[in-house]
């Protein structure tokens, strides 16, 4: 590529500009490959999907928000409201986590979000929680803060804040989904706070992915503005975002993000270094805008998937392995509030959509469903999002 022949003396001097153009060289060629999609992606052989077996793993929980397998075999659990982080072991035995609740804050749709365990887990101990924060001050904010779970799985040690500031108004569009990618870093979907200025500016953390160094907290220095004067547009990797709720690696190493939409167009985006996704509501936060508003300057990029109207409330997500899963097998599997179904998107090697179907056993039967992950063994984990104890974590596998 032309920039690789650039000199690193006028690197220095250029990077905000040369981020621009990487971002819109690279929207560019991811375009240009999904209008030939049909002929050059490598095609997903149709096979039989298989019935699916639901059986719930865990049940009177208050909005699960996030569930991971630990390498004991235990699961570790965030429930939004109220700010609880349970466990269920091996076994089926279930406790609560001691952890400092009284810190975080919850308002909302905020309170105790995104949970992601550092690849070195099995060895420190260390896992990372996105949540509202009660600051000193009696302030409040967002922040990504590292924890250690002590051996027994009983109690849960802060370490310290990996990144804080994120913003925050009444609790409205509060994010916040964590990935650790297979890298090692840490991704982090942010949501815009209900505010008009915040997802297409840079220096704001809101409306936004971002990434970093889970050990340090440093931004990651692949970072788009990583040489920005501003030290909260070093952690940006793409912006214009109106609430992100869901993140996936795929087996491509590519990285995708779920993304509320307003009335219309929830959005499923793969991510592109620097690039700018459109959401930019006009004045006291006008939601008739576009969900990727091609006005604006510059390029937007559009999603690889759009609900048109009206939106089902698409939250976490995660891709699919394991050939038992028949024709599902490298789908998206994305859980659904509003639209209380699982969808399951097949995407061509360019990103281009080439289907969506919803299982039977995943339709309407379970209410809102919250976020999905997959278990060592193949089999997969749903969380539905109920109050006041309704809340369950399902367990779901080919039959």
């Amino acid at each position: 590529m032309r920039r690789a022949l650039v000199t690193a003396a006028v690197l220095a001097l250029v990077v905000p500009l040369l981020s621009a153009a990487t971002a819109t060289a690279e929207t560019t060629a991811d375009t240009t490959a999904d209008t030939t999609a049909d002929t050059t992606a490598t095609r997903t052989v149709g096979r039989a999907a298989p019935a699916l077996s639901v059986t719930t793993r865990l049940a009177n929980l208050s909005h699960p928000w996030d569930v991971k397998e630990l390498p004991s075999g235990s699961l570790l659990i965030t429930e939004r409201n109220p700010a609880r982080l349970t466990l269920r072991t091996k076994g089926g035995t279930r406790r609560t986590v001691v952890f400092p609740t009284e810190r975080v804050w919850t308002s909302g749709e905020t309170g105790l979000m995104g949970l992601a365990l550092d690849r070195g887990f099995w060895k420190n101990r260390r896992f990372y929680t996105c949540s509202g924060w009660q600051g000193a001050g009696g302030g409040h904010d967002i922040r990504v803060v590292a924890w250690t779970l002590d051996t027994a799985e009983r109690r849960a040690t802060y370490r310290k804040t990996l990144l804080g500031g994120l913003p925050t108004t009444s609790g409205r569009h509060g994010g916040c989904r964590l990935l650790t990618t297979a890298t090692g870093e840490l991704l982090v979907g942010t949501g815009d706070a209900a505010d008009e200025d915040n997802p297409q500016d840079k220096y704001s953390l809101g409306g936004k992915t971002l990434r970093l160094d889970p050990l340090t907290g440093k931004p990651s220095p692949g970072n788009p503005y990583i040489r920005s004067s501003s030290s909260k547009a070093r952690y940006v990797l793409t912006y214009g975002h109106r609430n992100v709720q869901g993140l996936a690696q795929r087996a491509d190493g590519s990285l995708w993000s779920v993304e509320h939409g307003t009335s219309r167009d929830d959005e499923v985006n793969r991510i592109v270094k620097g690039g700018n996704y459109g959401w930019q509501p006009g004045p006291g936060y006008d939601e008739s805008r576009p969900m990727t508003d091609q006005s604006l300057p510059g390029t937007q990029l559009e999603a690889k998937w759009s609900s048109g109207s009206p939106t089902v409330a698409t939250s976490g997500a995660t891709f699919v392995s394991g050939s038992r899963w028949g024709d599902y097998e490298g789908g998206l599997f994305v859980a659904t509030l509003a639209g209380t179904r699982l969808l399951v998107m097949t995407f061509y090697s360019t990103g281009k959509l080439a289907r969506v179907a919803t299982p039977p056993a995943l339709n309407g039967a379970y209410g809102r469903l919250r976020t999905v992950t997959q278990l060592r063994n193949g089999d997969v984990l749903v969380a539905t999002d109920g109050a006041d104890g309704s809340g369950k974590i399902l367990l779901v596998r080919p039959k």
